[in-house]
This record gives C-alpha cells, sequence and structure tokens, in this order.
C-alpha cells in the first residue's frame, strides 16, 4: 500500500535522532567557541611570554639610562623591566651609541630600542612606535660662570652644541636661522657639557630632564631658558617586525600608569636625584677600577686573538706579494688596498650591522670587532713581512741554492729566519697600533677600555678624570707589553 501524498517516509524515530545531533553539534560549537576565544585572547596577552629579546640603547642618556654600580638603570631600563615583569618576557640590553642602537634595529641586531628617543613622522617612516611614555621638552644651559649669555639674543655668532639625532639639535637648528649662531652635533651629553664648560661652545641645547639631571650631579652648568615644549619619547621596533613586543609593551605601560608604579619611577630619578659625582680623584679611581679592569681584559683579549689572525693574513699575502704569479699578487695588493684605503669604522659597521641585514643572521660583537682589526693589520702586516723578505740580500737566496737547498729550504732556513729579525720591531709596533685602535669598538657597543669609561663619566660627569686614568691605564699596558716583546725579540733574534 502506497503513503499517503504529503506522508513523510522517514522511520519515526529518526527525526528525533537528527534533532539530538542538531542540538549535539550545536552545543559543541558552542563550546568549541567559548573555549576557542579565551584561548584566542591568552594567546594574545602572552604573545611573548616565556620568550627574550634584545633591546638596544645609548647607556650614556642619564637619567633615562645609565649604568649605575655596573648595572643597567634610569628611567626607561626601570620602565622596561616593570614591564617585561607583568608580560612574561626577558631581555637583553645592547648598550651602544644612540645612532648605532638605531642602525641595530634595523639591521636585526636587535628586537627593540628605547634610549629616550622622540617620537617623529621622519622615524615613523622606519620604525612602529608605542604609546608615549614620556612627554619631552628642551632647554638651553651655559656654564655656570658665564653671565653674559641669558637668552637666545646672546648667541649672535656664537657656537652651540647637540646631540646627534635628538630633539635638542632639531630645536637648536630651528632657532639658529632666527638668532644667527652656529650648530654642532656631538654624540654624549657628557662631552657636550664639557664642551661648553671649555669654551668651545657657549651653550647646549639638551632635553630638560637630562640637563636638570647633570645639574644635580655637578656638571657645571645652569639652565637659562624656559622649556620649549617638545615631542614625546616611545619605544621603537622596526617596521612592521616584532609586534607582539610591540603590544606587549603599551599593555604593560597602561599597567604601570593605572597602578602608580609610572609616576614612583619617574619620581626616583627626576623629583630627587641623588649624586654620584662627589669625592676625590682617588675616590672615583676606586668606584671605577671594577669596570676599567673589566673593560682592560676585554681591550687584551680581542687585539690578542685578532693579532693571531691579522699574523697569519700577514704572512700569507706576504708570500703572495713576493709571489711569481701575478694573479697571487693581484689578489694581496687588493686586500692590501683595501684596508690599508678604508676606515677602520667602516668595517666594524659593516660586519656587525651590514652583513646581518644582507644576511639575516645575528652577527656576534665580538667577531665582529676581532674580524674588524684583524683585517685592518693584517693589511699592515702583509706589507711588514713582504719588506722584510725583500730587504734579505738576493745573495743570500742565490748561496743558499748553490749548495743545493731547494726553494722552500731556502725560504726556511735562511731567508725566513733573517726577515724576522728584520720585520720584529715593526710587528711589535703594529700590536700597539692594533690595540689601541681597539678603542674604536665602543661604537657597536663593545665593553672595551674607553667603553666602559664612557659609561662611567656619562652618570658622574668626570670625564677629565676619567681620560686621565683610562689614559695611564693604557700607557702603562703598552709600555709592559712592549717591553715584554722587545725582551722576547732580543732573546730570540740575538
Amino acid at each position: 500500500m502506497l503513503p499517503d501524498e504529503g506522508v513523510s517516509l522517514v522511520h519515526p524515530t529518526q527525526p528525533r535522532r537528527g534533532l539530538r545531533a542538531l542540538v549535539a553539534g550545536s552545543l559543541v560549537a558552542f563550546l568549541l567557541f567559548v573555549g576557542a576565544a579565551p584561548a584566542s585572547a591568552a594567546d594574545e596577552q602572552s604573545g611573548v611570554e616565556g620568550q627574550s629579546f634584545i633591546i638596544a640603547t645609548d647607556t650614556t642618556f642619564a637619567p633615562f639610562e645609565m649604568f649605575q654600580g655596573g648595572e643597567v638603570a634610569g628611567i626607561d631600563m626601570d620602565l622596561l623591566k616593570a614591564i617585561a615583569d607583568s608580560q612574561g618576557f626577558e631581555f637583553e640590553v645592547q648598550s651602544l651609541g644612540f645612532q648605532a642602537a638605531l642602525s641595530a634595529v634595523t639591521s636585526g641586531q636587535a628586537d627593540g630600542v628605547i634610549a629616550g628617543m622622540s617620537i617623529t613622522d621622519e622615524r615613523k617612516q622606519i620604525f612602529d612606535f608605542s604609546d608615549p611614555y614620556f612627554d619631552s621638552g628642551v632647554q638651553m644651559a651655559v656654564a655656570e660662570s658665564n653671565d653674559d649669555i641669558s637668552s637666545y639674543d646672546d648667541l649672535d655668532g656664537e657656537t652651540v652644541v647637540a646631540k646627534s639625532g635628538s630633539e635638542g639639535l632639531a630645536e637648536a637648528q630651528k632657532l639658529s636661522e632666527e638668532y644667527g649662531f652656529t650648530v654642532k652635533a656631538l654624540d654624549q651629553s657628557a662631552t657636550m657639557y664639557e664642551s661648553v664648560k671649555n669654551g668651545s661652545a657657549v651653550a647646549v641645547f639638551d632635553d630638560y630632564p637630562v640637563l636638570a639631571y647633570g645639574i644635580a650631579q655637578g656638571n657645571g652648568l645652569k639652565v637659562v631658558t624656559d622649556k620649549i615644549p617638545g615631542g614625546q619619547y616611545g619605544f621603537a621596533v622596526a617596521k612592521g617586525e616584532n609586534q607582539a613586543l610591540l603590544e606587549a609593551f603599551n599593555t604593560g605601560l597602561a599597567e604601570l600608569k593605572e597602578s602608580g608604579q609610572y609616576d614612583q619611577i619617574l619620581d626616583t630619578y627626576l623629583a630627587d636625584p641623588q649624586s654620584v659625582s662627589g669625592g676625590s680623584f682617588f675616590d672615583v679611581v676606586a668606584d671605577s677600577m671594577p669596570a676599567l679592569m673589566k673593560g682592560l681584559w676585554n681591550t687584551l683579549r680581542i687585539t690578542i686573538v685578532a693579532f693571531i689572525i691579522a699574523m697569519v693574513l700577514g704572512i700569507a699575502f706576504g708570500f703572495m706579494k713576493i709571489s711569481t704569479s701575478k694573479i697571487l699578487r693581484g689578489i694581496a695588493s687588493v686586500y692590501v688596498a683595501v684596508f690599508r684605503g678604508t676606515p677602520v669604522l667602516v668595517w666594524a659597521f659593516l660586519f656587525y650591522f651590514g652583513l646581518p641585514q644582507l644576511t639575516g643572521v645575528k652577527g656576534d660583537i665580538f667577531w665582529a670587532g676581532a674580524a674588524t682589526l684583524a683585517l685592518n693589520a693584517g693589511a699592515y702586516l702583509t706589507e711588514i713581512i713582504r719588506g722584510g723578505l725583500r730587504a734579505v740580500d738576493p745573495g743570500q737566496m742565490e748561496a743558499a741554492r748553490s749548495l743545493g737547498l731547494g726553494w722552500g729550504k731556502s725560504m726556511q732556513r735562511v731567508i725566513v729566519p733573517q726577515a724576522v729579525k728584520i720585520s720584529t720591531p715593526a710587528m711589535i709596533n703594529q700590536f700597539v697600533i692594533t690595540l689601541k685602535d681597539s678603542s674604536l669598538l665602543l661604537t657597536i657597543g663593545f665593553a672595551e677600555l674607553l667603553y666602559q669609561a664612557q659609561q662611567i663619566y656619562s652618570v658622574n660627569f668626570r670625564t677629565t678624570e676619567m681620560l686621565i686614568i683610562v689614559g695611564i691605564m693604557y700607557f702603562i699596558v703598552i709600555t709592559i707589553l712592549t717591553w715584554i716583546a722587545n725582551t722576547i725579540d732580543k732573546k730570540v733574534n740575538k
């Protein structure tokens, strides 16, 4: 019997099964949605949790970044530490100059930068900024004993200083057109203050909290103008990179402001800054010696490693320079011409910032510095060794060959020993030059002797005393090393 039209052919229990399946499916979907939403939010909140980042900075910008008691401190550092704690990430500070810190981020050597960096439209083309964490402003200061300069009107025909890439430099350049003074850019606040005190400039334009902190430390200056309202400081990452880190910084900053911890950090350094510049010259020596000895060890370590590599290069290319092969002579000549004809700093920046940007692989600061020194010294050692080999009387080779010695044995037993004796004084001199050239590596943040001194006098503003101490240390070390080398030379090359 056929069913009536409009009557379903489905089994009578099937609608209930379908309903149960629909309800069950809806419940599963709802639970998945409910479970997924918190997971997504958690992922967003903990997007940097457990991760470690390299943060570039300029630790010569007290009170925002500085070294105190061997530790990185300051407003920026305390804010970063508090935000890292609240957001569950770790960080390692890479201390560089301001411009080098920016290069570290754009080259991929660092994940972010916090260095009292003003947020500008030009920088937004290269960096992504956080929410502002400090409202800045610029003031002008002169030497404490200077009563001739009390306003911008007194600057006509004079020279003022400001920090490279800073808001103070931008404001000074704007005012220079109106008031007829010259602006000179320098890299550090302590250096700027010294130039004002020694008379090479009559005034300095700097961020008002930095000036206030320096004056509290006894930097010998006084403020003579009102604050020019300025821009805002921000944490930055490379354009389109490390967005999770940027979001974590913003979230943590908002929490600090809400809890009141933000104001506490600022008050620590701005409300009543503690003086760290007191004491006699010998007090400065005692306080700074641990950091300076660490810097001295790094100087000696990188110099020795670089010079060993340079000797290998010098010997190899030195023999290539006297080869009968035009190709080998050409290769050696190009090497010498390139590394003798270009500044050491160019290669330091290229090896530490340029190569990582090209290859996408983060560089090691020690080996970048060692390669810089080795290749530079190797070019000079190539010519020293070539000159030593050429200085040996050609008759010595002819005599050795006439006795039946081959070219190799003649070089090993007759020519090379004489060439070493001739070249040793110049090699010792090149070692000393390499040791002194290691101070240039402070520009990429290598913690050698002069770098450590720079970190100290950027806080206590005892620039002259610190440079005298460092000069004495260099002199003592170089004198001892030269005496050791000369003693060895006399015993070996009798």
